[in-house]
C-alpha cells in the first residue's frame, strides 16, 4: 500500500534520536507522521534532500526583536525574517522593550503584535521586577509566554533586580525555570570608569570575569535555597564553568556563537565597538574553556543573543555606544562551519539548537525529528561554502560582525509546519508563525492523550 503525505521530505540525511542516517520523512497535517524509505509513496510537495542533511528545525532561545519602542532598529517581523532565512525556525524573545514585557498587557500586545507578521514560531519571555514579583506566577504560565528573565546587571533597557531578597523573592515566585542575566551590579557600578573614552577594548576590563562569577555564584545559591530551576544565559568565562557544573541538578547554561568564534583584543581591533556586548566577549583563555565546556556538556544550549542596533548608534564614541549585535541569521552557518572544523559534532549542534531547549524549557512537540512531533526543520548542505555578507542580513540593522567571515555549512531550505517557507535563501510566501506551546502552560484539551 502507497502512502500519501502532505509534504515529503525524500533522499535526505536526517538527524533522528536513532541517529543521523538517510532516510525519507513524510509530513501530515503539520507534523512528521512517517519516516522510513518511501519510494512508491505519494505527496501534494516533495522536496528532493539527496546531498543534504535534514535536522530539528533550530531554536534560537535568545533573541531581542525590539519592538515595541526601539523598530528603528529591529522589529518582530524583520527579526524572524532574519531567523527563518538563517534556518532558525523558532525564536524566545526578550523582555526589554519600550515599556518593558513586565504585564500580561504587555505579553497581549506583543502576542497581538506578532501574529500574522512573524515568519517563525515564538515565545516571549516576561521580565522580573521588584514590582511584579507577585504576579510573576501567573505571568509565566500565560500561553506564548516562555519563562521569566532577569537582569542581575544592567544592560540594554531599564530592567534590573539585584538586590539578593527581590532575587530570591522572584525565584520563590514561580515553577517554570528562570532564565538570568548574570552580572554583578554593585561591581559594573564601582568599576565604570575602567571604561575608557574612545576604547572599547577595555570594555571586558570594566565588565570583568570577576563581575560575571560574583553573579553566577550568587544566584545559584539564591536558586537552590528556592528550589528553582535556573537557565544562566551567555556564560562567557571560564571562572563560572566549574560553578554551573557543580549545579547540573537545577542549573542549565548558554552561551553565543559569538563567544566561541570570536576572542579579544582581535574583535575590538577588528571591529571597535560593533564586538561591544554584554557581558563582553573575552580573551583567547575563555573561548577555549567555553569550547571545552560545550564538548563537556557543560553548556546545554546555544542562542544567538541577536540584539541589532543601529550603525549611527555604534558609530558614536565608546561607552557611549549600545552593547549588542545582530546573530539570529548567522547562528547556523556560524556552528555548522564550527562542525565541519571538527569543533563539535552534527549530533552536538542538534543537541545545542534543538534537543537543548525543547528539554531546557519543555517545548512541546519541537526539537526533534520523530513521528508526532512538528514537522519543522533546518536543511542545510553541510558541504556549501559561502560567505557571509551585509547584504544578506535582513535585521533592520543591516550589518553583522562576521561580515566577509567564509562558513563552510548553510541552511539552504527551512520548512515549518510541514510548509516549505525557505528555499535556495528566499522566503517562499506570508509570515505563518505561531505561539511555541509549552508541556508545563498547555491547555487540557491540548495535551490530552487517547
Amino acid at each position: 500500500m502507497s502512502e500519501t503525505f502532505d509534504l515529503l521530505i525524500r533522499g535526505g540525511i536526517v538527524a533522528t534520536p536513532n541517529g543521523i542516517a538517510p532516510a525519507d520523512v513524510g509530513v501530515i497535517g503539520g507534523r512528521i507522521s512517517a519516516i522510513g524509505s518511501f519510494a512508491n509513496a505519494k505527496a501534494q510537495e516533495i522536496f528532493e534532500a539527496r546531498g543534504l542533511h535534514v535536522l530539528p528545525g533550530v531554536i534560537d532561545s535568545q533573541v531581542h526583536f525590539r519592538e515595541p519602542g526601539n523598530e528603528h532598529k529591529e522589529d518582530l517581523e524583520t527579526g524572524s525574517l532574519a531567523a527563518i532565512l538563517g534556518g532558525v525556525t523558532g525564536v524566545f524573545e526578550m523582555p526589554n522593550t519600550a515599556p518593558p514585557t513586565t504585564t500580561r498587557a504587555a505579553i497581549d500586545d506583543k502576542l497581538a503584535r506578532a501574529k500574522g507578521r512573524m515568519h517563525c514560531d515564538y515565545a516571549f519571555y516576561v521580565g522580573a521586577t521588584p514590582a511584579n514579583v507577585g504576579a510573576l506566577a501567573e505571568l509565566e504560565r500565560l500561553p506564548g509566554v516562555c519563562g521569566v528573565k532577569a537582569f542581575l546587571g544592567s544592560s540594554t533597557g531599564s530592567l534590573l533586580l539585584n538586590h539578593p531578597d527581590d532575587i530570591l523573592a522572584a525565584l520563590k515566585a514561580g515553577h517554570r525555570r528562570m532564565a538570568v542575566h548574570s552580572e554583578d551590579e554593585d561591581r559594573l557600578i564601582a568599576r565604570k570608569s575602567f571604561a575608557e573614552r574612545g576604547k572599547p577594548w577595555t570594555h571586558p576590563v570594566w565588565r570583568d570575569a570577576e563581575a560575571a562569577r560574583a553573579s553566577t555564584e550568587r544566584v545559584l545559591g539564591l536558586a537552590k535555597q528556592a528550589g528553582r530551576r535556573l537557565h544562566v544565559l551567555h556564560v562567557t568565562t571560564s571562572d563560572e564553568l566549574p560553578l554551573l557544573a557543580a549545579a547540573k541538578d537545577f542549573a542549565t547554561a548558554e552561551t553565543t556563537p559569538q563567544h566561541l568564534a570570536l576572542s579579544a583584543p582581535d574583535c575590538y581591533e577588528r571591529l571597535g565597538s560593533y564586538a561591544q556586548m554584554n557581558p563582553p566577549i573575552r580573551d583567547e583563555s575563555h573561548r577555549l574553556a567555553l569550547w571545552k565546556a560545550v564538548r563537556e556538556g557543560v553548556i546545554d544550549v546555544i542562542g544567538s543573543d541577536h540584539a541589532p542596533h543601529t550603525r549611527a548608534e555604534k558609530d558614536k564614541i565608546y561607552p557611549d555606544t549600545p552593547s549588542g549585535m545582530p546573530g539570529v541569521q548567522t547562528l547556523v552557518t556560524i556552528l555548522l562551519d564550527h562542525v565541519n572544523k571538527g569543533d563539535m559534532s552534527l549530533e552536538r549542534f542538534v543537541d545545542l539548537t534543538a534537543s537543548g531547549p525543547q528539554r531546557i524549557f519543555g517545548l512541546a512537540g519541537k526539537g526533534r525529528i520523530a513521528c508526532g512531533y512538528d514537522a519543522d526543520f533546518t536543511i542545510v548542505d553541510m558541504g556549501l561554502t559561502r560567505t557571509i555578507e551585509n547584504k544578506w542580513i535582513a535585521s533592520r540593522c543591516g550589518w553583522t560582525p562576521f561580515d566577509g567571515m567564509k562558513t563552510k555549512g548553510w541552511a539552504v531550505a527551512s520548512v515549518l509546519a510541514g510548509k516549505i517557507v525557505v528555499r535556495d535563501f528566499a522566503l517562499t510566501g506570508k509570515a505563518t508563525g505561531k505561539p511555541l506551546r509549552f508541556v508545563e502552560t498547555l491547555e487540557p484539551s491540548s495535551s490530552s492523550r487517547p
